[in-house]
């Protein structure tokens, strides 16, 4: 599967656009829409050049797939497009979750689901962020809409 509009509307929402590299709230460098990485896997400095938003839609569509590949080998069961954009944007922010792929395969109830989904991940360098709150409620809203 690959993310939809929808799903990558998502995560640009959430990660907003950086042109210079900035230290993430868990003090990890970023650029662009989120990236802690360029294509081919070199890692942000700080020291690295600005970037157009144009080079940021570059590097996200090309590291986007290393998230669906995660999502599509952890999940043994069928997920609708929604439940598949839903974990990418999750994977995408944490880098996936044993657990939470563990809940879907198990077929965990709905509740069990959302649960996981609204009260894990919500915390960076220690403290519980608004943003992390608000995104986790929005993946756990795509996952279980239709």
């Amino acid at each position: 599967m690959k993310t939809s509009k929808k799903g990558i509307d998502l995560i640009l929402s959430f990660e907003g656009f950086s042109s210079k590299p900035y230290l993430d709230a868990a003090g990890i460098p970023t650029i662009g829409y989120g990236n802690t990485y360029y294509p081919g896997g070199q890692k942000v400095t700080m020291k690295d050049v600005a970037i157009t938003k144009e080079k940021g839609a570059e590097i996200f569509t090309a590291v986007l797939p290393t998230y669906e590949k995660i999502v599509s080998s952890k999940t043994k069961v069928a997920l609708t497009q929604n439940q598949f954009d839903a974990l990418v944007s999750h994977t995408y922010n944490t880098g996936g979750s044993e657990t939470l792929f563990s809940l879907i395969n198990k077929k965990a109830s709905d509740q069990a689901i959302r649960n996981w989904f609204i009260t894990k991940y919500i915390t960076s360098g220690g403290k519980v962020l608004n943003g992390l709150i608000r995104r986790r409620k929005a993946e756990a809203d795509l996952y279980f809409s239709n």
